[in-house]
């Protein structure tokens, strides 16, 4: 397996991490000006949720094996 063949899904798993991460920024900052108890209790799972996305692990295929390094 070439490693152009896992590109597309950590992108897209890049991606949907960062923009769950920006909702939480936009919350975080919607509970300074708009809603302060709300915004921040929205922004706690949408940060918890990136996190957990972009640690997700993609197929048996697109993992890094760190013994096969070495060689």
């Amino acid at each position: 397996m070439k490693i152009t063949d896992c590109l597309p899904q950590k992108g897209v798993k890049s991606f949907i991490a960062f923009m769950l991460m920006l909702g939480a920024v936009a919350c975080v900052f919607a509970g300074f000006t708009i809603l302060p108890v709300i915004g921040f209790l929205v922004a706690i799972p949408f940060a918890v949720v990136s996190i957990l996305f972009y640690r997700l692990h993609l197929n048996d295929q697109c993992q890094i094996d760190p013994n096969k390094l070495d060689s």
